[in-house]
């Protein structure tokens, strides 16, 4: 059986309580963050979380964990490619 080319190396999860603590999983890359918006790339495309007062209190490519808090607003998705190179990749060639 042929594997597709869109399955999932890692389980793909988003956990928002309350509105103030996120942790999501399946995150490959960071592309930007500010204290306004976080863009993240993961398994099911690029992540874009919006709010005010962000601030990511850990993010781990390899096990593919984020957490953030702060006050969250909004959470989208878009198709962009998770193979563009982003922040993490950027600072650590």
């Amino acid at each position: 059986m042929a594997q597709t080319e869109h399955a999932q190396t890692a389980p793909h999860n988003v956990i928002l309580e309350g509105r103030h603590i996120l942790t999501v999983s399946g995150v490959q890359d960071i592309d930007r963050y500010d204290e306004q918006s976080v863009v993240a790339f993961t398994e099911l495309g690029e992540l874009t979380i919006k709010g005010e007062n962000l601030h990511i209190n850990k993010i781990d490519v390899q096990t593919g964990d984020l957490s953030l808090e702060g006050e969250i607003w909004e959470m989208s998705y878009s198709e962009g490619s998770a193979k563009k190179a982003g922040l993490l990749s950027r600072l650590f060639r």
